[in-house]
């Protein structure tokens, strides 16, 4: 793939070519988006549209649309060669259009689909795609690009801050509450430099019908939804964190799909896109489809996906979903509902594969891009290279710190001395992967509580628990992520149709929660002892790890040279201790920079 360069579509010819067929059928086209979907063509001194599906077990395929009247016999496309590709150029078709393609099946069915490589869709509930042209784009963060390329991110500042934009703030007049992706960045670029978050991760992003899925059942896997206007608007939105020294992720699903019958689900007639067998097809708990791996062009399916919104969108990482997911074959079913591997276990072996494929090519390509896997399990070197028969992703969600820290401050202060290790367990493993340490949405919906609320005490203490526990984290190794509204101690959980509860700012706990919050980020963002060591021992040591009768730890977080160190005590019970005493290097003086009870 060339890197860093757009394929100018306005006057220029676009179409198929024996070559093109070919790196589909192998699985290594990785710029296929350039060519099946619609695309503005030049044909005979001619505008119009390069129409292209991959449905090979169709009898026939139609392109219907607004600029033929839905006509379903007008526009027949062209089966182009044995790899079951239709194409098809319309002249005078433009930009805005909407359009499905019509597949009949041997049997005579109709299937009325959406273009799976469409990068626009029909504002929900319309299911059609629609006709746009991302040369149209203009970039002005040249500057963010070629820093981010010379970046080593385990040595980087990373604190995230998980964003849904359907819900972060509604607008009043908008359709649905929704604000447009140029409004919203207007106001969102300000909140985010103001509290120092250094990059934003954005669920929901690619095109879904379903707003209580969250984004996570995905039909239109090339299109930035519609819910928050057009992808130029998306794109100023990207571009405009970049100017602002912010940067992306966007949650990426190819673990399932929905069966919804305008999406891929049996997309020619047949089990194209899924695996055929249902024990190995579908997800019984989810009630999804499950892609095939093992399939050359559905992995070129995906892969081509990752690097259309690294390429066109400029995204800086890729947090992949429901890793776990994919890698084990019995994920989520009982005996009789999975089919294990040609060695008899319950390892996905073409999942592997194609987790090493995608992190080869994207960090190949794209130096300075993070891909994030959001693995539940302890399946072994997640993060390491793949030449060292790692999957080779960037970082892991360290979801076993996550859940002992959630249930570790849950409990009532008499009960933590008995739970001390939870605190300490994870920097026993730590070394393994680089982990990023998350408090993502999937803490605080389905009767979990918000953070606040899963804090013991009274209100008052809940809040000092919080602030207490927000300073481990950040101390602790790592890189943060949080959720929205957790910076300023959101009480209610999250629901995708309601807004976050912004009126709790006029309250002084939660004005100083988020004053807390800002200050710990400031001093994590410009202080290289909290963030550049941390998946090595180097840059963290407990002074004492063991006071569990007293429930307080105290560690150091250390610079690269070893200089520069912070002392963190951390006293998680509402005791006061005031003749604590702490061992220190006995040449250094201790200046105290931050006092959770600060008023």
């Amino acid at each position: 793939m060339v890197k860093g360069t757009k394929e100018e579509t306005k006057n220029q010819t676009v179409f198929i070519s024996k070559d093109d067929e070919y790196l589909f059928a192998q699985g290594t086209h990785y710029q296929i988006y350039k060519k099946l979907g619609a695309h503005v063509s030049l044909e005979e001194g001619k505008k119009g549209v390069y129409f292209a599906v991959w449905a090979p077990n169709a009898a026939s395929v139609h392109v219907i649309g607004s600029f033929n009247g839905w006509d379903e016999t007008k526009h027949k496309m062209k089966r182009l060669g044995p790899g079951g590709i239709y194409a098809l150029f319309i002249p005078g078709v433009k930009t805005g259009e909407l359009y499905k393609f019509l597949i009949t099946t041997p049997a005579g069915e109709k299937h009325y689909k959406a273009d799976p490589y469409a990068n626009y869709a029909e504002y929900r509930p319309g299911t059609a795609s629609k006709i746009v042209d991302l040369s149209a784009i203009k970039w002005t963060d040249q500057t963010w690009m070629e820093e981010r390329a010379k970046k080593d991110m385990n040595k980087e500042p990373v604190a995230i801050y998980e964003c849904h934009i359907g819900s972060w703030m509604k607008h009043p007049d908008g359709s649905d509450g929704y604000y447009n992706y140029r409004e919203f960045a207007d106001r969102f670029v300000e909140y985010l430099k103001e509290m120092k978050y250094t990059h934003v991760e954005l669920m929901g992003i690619a095109e879904h019908p379903f707003d209580g899925s969250w984004g996570y059942q995905v039909t239109g896997y090339y299109a930035p939804t519609s819910r928050h206007g057009d992808p130029q608007d998306f794109a100023y939105l990207v571009n405009k964190l970049h100017k602002n020294k912010i940067g992306v992720i966007l949650d990426w699903v190819p673990a399932h799909f929905p069966r919804d019958a305008h999406g891929l689900s049996e997309f020619d007639g047949t089990c194209l896109y899924e695996h055929p067998d249902k024990r190995l097809g579908e997800h019984p708990d989810w009630g999804t489809k499950i892609f095939n791996y093992g399939k050359t062009e559905v992995k070129n399916f995906l892969l081509a996906n990752a690097l259309f919104w690294l390429e066109e969108f400029h995204i800086d990482g890729l947090r992949v979903d429901a890793v776990a997911s994919m890698l084990y074959l019995d994920y989520g079913k009982k005996d009789g509902q999975w089919v294990a591997n040609k060695y008899g276990g319950n390892q996905n072996l073409e999942a592997i594969e194609f987790f090493k494929h995608f992190n080869s090519v994207i960090h190949g390509a794209y130096p300075g891009v993070m891909t994030i896997a959001e693995e539940s399990t302890a399946w072994p070197k997640v993060t390491a290279p793949v030449e060292e028969d790692g999957l080779g992703f960037s970082f892991k969600w360290n979801m076993g710190w996550m859940h002992d820290f959630c249930e570790y401050m849950k409990l009532d202060p008499l009960f933590k001395k008995n739970n001390h290790y939870a605190l300490t367990f994870a920097m026993s493993y730590n070394t393994s992967e680089n982990y990023i340490l998350p408090l993502s949405h999937d803490e605080v919906v389905h009767l979990k509580c918000s953070m606040v609320n899963k804090m013991p005490g009274y209100q008052i203490d809940k809040y000092a628990n919080l602030r207490v526990g927000y300073t481990y984290m950040f101390g602790h190794a790592g890189k943060k992520l949080l959720f929205m509204g957790q910076e300023f101690g959101q009480e209610r959980e999250w629901s995708e149709a309601r807004e976050l509860d912004w009126f709790l700012l006029d309250e002084p706990l939660n004005q100083g929660m988020q004053t807390y919050v800002k200050e710990l980020l400031r001093l994590y963002v410009s202080n290289p002892a909290w963030y550049e060591n941390d998946n090595n021992w180097k840059g963290f040591e407990w002074v004492n790890c063991n006071d569990a009768d007293r429930s307080i730890y105290s560690f150091l977080r250390k610079s690269e040279d070893g200089k520069k160190k912070f002392l963190f005590v951390l006293n998680m019970t509402p005791i006061e201790r005031e003749a604590y005493q702490v061992g220190v290097d006995g040449k250094k003086k201790c200046k105290l920079i931050l006092n959770s009870d600060e008023k």
